[in-house]
């Protein structure tokens, strides 16, 4: 047994958060009602930690098309898109979130994890230089060892110590790759991505954008902060999923740049794995619609946001730094954290519970995420079950690391 001895530190720190069958590790949502509500053991609960932003799963249309591909596809590809797994809805939807982006190539992939590998990985090699923000996804760091690359950190949302750190690589510079996100999904922030775009063009550089939670969320027609902020063009590739606000599972790579569409006979995480199934691509392609069509749903999202940020942050609660459908509270220990979260959800709430060292400065995170199919009620009550929980944890001291 001595290969997993390493686990048996993992094994004690998490013992004390599965004594009981209300916990946060694994959590078994029992039923699912709908895009806000469901139950976990008897306690029905409102989805407030689902990531779900424009409330699309249960959509009638994404249903139908999902019923209509399972039915004349079958449950799955059973091969790699390079093999028997390439199917005429893979391209039409490539082809969809081309025209939505205003890019020349896209590359589908299984998950939205194996979208970071499988383009990070394959653009970048030993002999490259990645200029990354600090509080990048753990898929983007794994993906940049992966590429075997020089990595440099830059401080968290900071424009001016990647423009350091950018001058003192010289020449090199002009070819390294900069990787930053759209919004951070622990505290919600957004990237200052135009003073990043900025730096790219006083230094030079590639601009790598991971838009996983902002697309559906941000910009006048869903595309992401990049469009927000008005930098698309400064932008040379868009990495996103599909299991945010389109509701489903996979994940794609966008760029302008002509050859970007060889990395599909080089991306190892592209190559051999199997494709997405028919019907999680069918019901993306009818949320994609969704997105263009309706851009109310932003509006009804951003409005929830607005009214469980300012709610959780009336009541003294240490929130994030801007308002976001990403919303954290900041708890001051692990264990308060822990009895807090299963306070939550026995007053009705179900969210998410994030412990070190995923947290900065040792703190627990309770993070809500927002989406636009919570009606004002359900964002009142998530607010009044924090506001009876108020006494029992002292607020914490707001970090982004």
């Amino acid at each position: 047994m001595a290969l997993f001895d390493k686990f048996s530190r993992l094994a004690q720190e998490r013992a004390a958060f599965i004594q009981n069958e209300l916990s946060p590790i694994g959590t078994r949502i029992d039923e699912i009602y709908s895009p806000t509500e469901g139950r976990i053991g008897d306690q029905k609960v409102i989805l407030a930690g689902t990531n779900n932003y424009l409330g699309l799963t249960f959509d009638p249309g994404c249903l139908e098309a999902a019923r209509e591909a399972l039915a004349h596809e079958g449950t799955g590809t059973t091969g790699s898109r390079m093999a028997n797994g390439n199917y005429g809805g893979h391209i039409a939807l490539e082809q969809e979130l081309a025209s939505f982006f205003g890019r020349q190539s896209v590359i589908l992939f299984s998950t939205g994890y194996l979208a970071n590998l499988g383009t990070i990985g394959t653009l970048t090699g030993p002999g490259d230089i990645v200029l990354l923000d600090a509080d990048c996804h753990a898929s983007i760091y794994d993906a940049c060892k992966l590429s075997g690359a020089q990595i440099i950190r830059f401080r968290h949302n900071d424009a001016q110590d990647l423009e350091r750190r950018m001058l003192r690589l010289g020449e090199q510079a002009k070819d390294a790759l900069i990787i930053v996100e759209g919004i951070y999904s622990m505290l919600g922030d957004h990237a200052p991505l135009k003073e990043i775009a900025e730096v790219k063009r006083k230094v030079g550089g590639y601009l790598l954008v991971d838009e996983a939670h902002s697309v559906g969320v941000m910009g006048a027609h869903g595309r992401g902060l990049a469009e927000a902020v008005g930098v698309e063009q400064d932008v040379d590739i868009v990495l996103g999923t599909f299991s945010k606000s389109l509701g489903a599972i996979g994940g794609f790579a966008a760029s302008h740049h002509p050859e970007f569409n060889l990395l599909r006979y080089a991306s190892r995480p592209y190559i051999f794995t199997a494709s997405p199934s028919p019907s999680s691509i069918a019901s993306v392609r009818a949320a994609l619609a969704m997105v263009v069509a309706h851009p109310e749903l932003r509006d009804q999202l951003w409005e929830n946001a607005r009214r469980l940020y300012r709610g959780l942050a009336d009541l003294g609660y240490c929130v994030g730094p801007q308002i976001s459908p990403v919303i954290p509270v900041l708890l001051e220990s692990a264990e308060k954290g822990l009895h807090f979260w299963q306070d939550l959800v026995r007053h009705g709430v179900y969210v998410n519970l994030v412990l070190p060292p995923a947290t900065p400065a040792g703190q627990a995170l309770i993070r809500c995420s927002v989406s636009a199919a919570h009606t004002p009620e359900q964002i009142d009550q998530i607010i009044a079950a924090f506001a009876r929980l108020a006494g029992q944890s002292k607020p914490g001291m707001a970090s982004s690391g």
